[in-house]
């Protein structure tokens, strides 16, 4: 078994000819509540991001993989790992699917993938997801997996000249013995 493989989706590093599917979902309005991003991004900056992307986890702290088809590498959307602490075996997740591919289970495929690498080769402990309380699809999607709502922000993101509270999502892998 592949660990960044399923049966419709893999995860796969970020690579050169991504520079266009990058600039578009990075510089998406769209995108940009649940990103903490105010301003669009350069194709300059992201070919110096995508020429940096081969850094360890270790040594970046990060991880970004594309969800990739596996009929065609077509990018699907992204999945991050950040904040990842190896001292305290922890790591947050993030989670983004371009709208024409929401509702078709790719997300759901992806994290299964991601979960299992997190916690069998990273060995992490914990991860965690921040979401936003009115971002049900991502709320059913993380529960699924059995993370559990561990406290609330509010206030915590201003959008639309709105405030949203947002939740922090915790999984605690426990092992079986």
């Amino acid at each position: 078994m592949q660990t960044l493989k399923g049966n419709t989706v893999h995860l796969r590093a970020l690579e050169p000819e991504d520079l266009q599917f990058l600039f578009d979902s990075e510089n998406n309005e769209d995108h940009w509540e649940v990103s903490c991003t105010q301003a669009p991004y350069s194709k300059f900056l992201l070919v110096k991001y995508l020429e940096n992307a081969h850094q360890d986890i270790y040594e970046a702290k990060q991880l970004r993989l594309v969800i990739a088809s596996n009929k065609s590498d077509i990018p699907m959307g992204m999945i991050d790992l950040f904040d990842f602490d190896p001292i305290n075996r922890r790591a947050g997740i993030g989670i983004l699917i371009e709208k024409e591919f929401q509702g078709q289970g790719v997300a759901k495929e992806a994290l299964r993938l991601l979960l299992s690498y997190a916690f069998h080769y990273l060995n992490v402990h914990q991860l965690f997801a921040n979401i936003t309380t009115d971002n049900k699809a991502s709320i059913a999607l993380f529960e699924s997996f059995k993370f559990e709502c561990v406290g609330i922000k509010k206030d915590w993101i201003f959008v639309d000249q709105n405030y949203k509270d947002e939740a922090l999502y915790q999984l605690i892998h426990k092992i079986e013995g």
